[in-house]
């Protein structure tokens, strides 16, 4: 079934043995990463978790059903996770859904996938299966989650603060925490001690998320401008900039990249689409250039590499932000080579 933020929200929370199958799909992948760290809380501290990826989806289809009808060793909770899955899995999720028993949920996470694709048709259709589309919110729903985040937090956001972090943050749910966290370790708050948060104690953590070195060191990177790149990253560094919210806002300028190049593969002008998708002002420059750079599997590919380098970053054994800089370093060289 297609389930609305209330419904999916509520569905991880509190997780029916009849539901097989949770995709979060759409934009917004720390989002989505979200909804599957509730549904594992909501599974207990206990719960074991099993990963699976593309590759072994591709060669073995029925592996998903049959990790999800596995029992555990010592007959515990567990539950099965797919980080961006594709159209290809599609097989192994048929298999999931018609299988005679599952009694471990599936929460797969598909930023990739199209509402109007395959995978997505077939959750919605299917009883067993929740899809949810997860977007990066913007407006009063960013307010709106800056607020609810606090209240995790034991703050009470007051006067313009949530609109304040909401716009500072862009949407980004994992920056958006980081600053919660750090402005509620300085007002001590907690459940049992709720605080009250307004703009002087925003002002006073010093809450800078580097916005202006982040979208240089992202310009250079789209741009090809190779001989910069070092700088930018450089200054992000110094700033307090960290690799994660860095490749994530790159990762959502490339979809929004290649938003515009198919509808320029479609026969539109490149000016057309710009104004189409009522891109920022200040920024249409910007787009212009790489329009006229990247082609859609170039596009692909970046956001490809940017994806699977923000997983290995999670690992702990990662060598950490010196992954992210070599990649963005390479994404670069690769742009000064392209011609769109």
């Amino acid at each position: 079934m297609k389930a609305s933020a209330v419904q999916i929200r509520a569905a991880v929370d509190a997780p029916k043995p009849e539901t097989r199958l949770y995709l979060f799909h759409g934009p917004d992948e720390a989002g989505a990463s979200d909804l599957a760290a509730r549904l594992a809380r909501a599974l207990g501290p206990e719960a074991e978790r099993i990963d699976i990826d593309m590759k072994a989806l591709r060669e073995q289809p029925g592996r998903l059903a049959d990790e999800a009808a596995s029992m555990s060793l010592f007959g515990g909770v567990r539950y099965v996770r797919v980080q961006g899955i594709e159209e290809g899995a599609a097989e192994a999720v048929t298999l999931l859904l018609n299988a005679e028993r599952a009694g471990n949920p599936v929460v797969a996470i598909g930023p990739g996938l199209k509402a109007s694709g395959k995978l997505v048709k077939m959750a919605i259709a299917a009883p067993a299966a929740m899809a949810h589309a997860c977007y990066v919110p913007e407006g009063v729903d960013a307010a709106r989650l800056a607020s609810t985040v606090a209240r995790e937090h034991g703050l009470r956001l007051t006067g313009d603060v949530p609109q304040r972090l909401a716009s500072a943050s862009g949407g980004d749910r994992a920056i958006l925490a980081r600053e919660i966290e750090k402005l509620a370790l300085y007002l001590d708050a907690a459940h049992d001690r709720p605080r009250d948060a307004d703009g002087v104690a925003l002002d006073a953590i010093g809450a800078d998320l580097n916005d202006v070195e982040l979208h240089h060191a992202i310009d250079a990177v789209i741009d090809g401008r190779v001989a910069d790149i070092g700088s930018e990253l450089a200054h992000l560094s110094e700033g307090g900039g960290s690799a994660i919210p860095l490749l994530r806002q790159l990762a959502r300028r490339l979809m929004t990249l290649a938003e515009l190049r198919s509808d320029m593969d479609s026969g539109i002008s490149s000016d057309e689409v710009i104004e189409k998708h009522r891109i920022f002002f200040r920024e249409k420059a910007a787009y212009s250039r790489a329009l006229r750079r990247w082609n859609s599997p170039q596009i692909a590919r970046a956001l490809d590499r940017v994806r699977q380098t923000e997983r290995a970053l999670m690992h702990s054994a990662s060598a950490g932000e010196v992954l992210a800089d070599a990649e963005c370093t390479a994404i670069a060289r690769a742009a000064a080579r392209a011609r769109g």
